[in-house]
């Protein structure tokens, strides 16, 4: 993973771009990957965990109706985080993680393992469903972090 999120930094200050993420299931662990890497500082700007509801709401601007009628988990409320991310720090790429990373919370309509990762790059937005399986907590995290800096290696 290191050696995925050093190519990534060679590649945003090559073309003078700046990220922006905004994390859920993954509490922080993409942010971690990019800020463990020395230089970071020069195209990483802004990390917001925003794990409630309420958080997604006051920091992202995620509207209580989405929330309320989609849930956290949705492709809906994925969209809002990173397009109100982008908003929010002006910068050129901004990437949202929303998903259950269980080991509990799933349901037959939203399992263990369901994430939602949407990126953008000024207007081009795209966001990704998976469905991974559910070997655990750490692992749904950890794959959603690969799954993430291979949409960010991909839209650069």
């Amino acid at each position: 993973m290191k050696k995925k999120v050093k190519h990534i930094i060679k590649l945003l200050r090559k073309k003078k771009l700046k990220i922006a993420l905004a994390e859920s299931c993954t509490g922080g662990m993409l942010s971690n990957a990019f800020t463990s890497i020395n230089g970071s500082s020069k195209i990483f700007t802004f990390g917001l965990v925003t794990y409630s509801n309420e958080s997604k709401n006051r920091l992202l601007k995620v509207s209580k109706k989405i929330l309320k009628k989609h849930g956290a988990v949705s492709e809906q409320c994925c969209l809002e985080m990173v397009k109100n991310l982008g908003k929010l720090t002006k910068n050129s790429i901004c990437l949202s993680i929303t998903g259950i990373a269980g080991p509990d919370g799933g349901s037959k309509k939203k399992p263990v393992g369901l994430v939602y990762i949407g990126i953008k790059k000024s207007s081009k937005v795209s966001i990704k469903k998976y469905l991974f399986k559910n070997k655990g907590r750490t692992y749904i995290q950890k794959l959603s972090v690969n799954k993430a800096l291979k949409l960010i290696s991909n839209f650069i």
